[in-house]
């Protein structure tokens, strides 16, 4: 799943600073959980995308659907699932 260099930069930079907010500026949780490698083995790429793209009734995780696309979803997830560098 091919995404544009430049795109990849400002989807780091949301994870990191608007999924941040919520779940740790390290992603180490805070009002939401961690996004750890560890924390998130139970989850498949595909249960992680649809959570980011829909996010989770009846809790502050928003839908980020108006945001990005299906392809950016699972290129995100997949990077959580290996781990970013801090």
């Amino acid at each position: 799943m091919e995404i544009a260099p430049h795109r990849q930069a400002e989807l780091i930079y949301l994870l990191r600073h608007d999924c941040g907010s919520c779940h740790g500026m390290r992603l180490e949780g805070g009002l939401g959980p961690a996004l750890m490698p560890e924390r998130l083995s139970d989850w498949n790429s595909e249960q992680l995308a649809l959570t980011i793209l829909y996010g989770r009734p009846g809790t502050p995780m928003p839908p980020w659907r108006p945001f990005l696309t299906d392809k950016e979803a699972y290129w995100l997830a997949a990077r959580l699932k290996a781990g970013l560098q801090p």
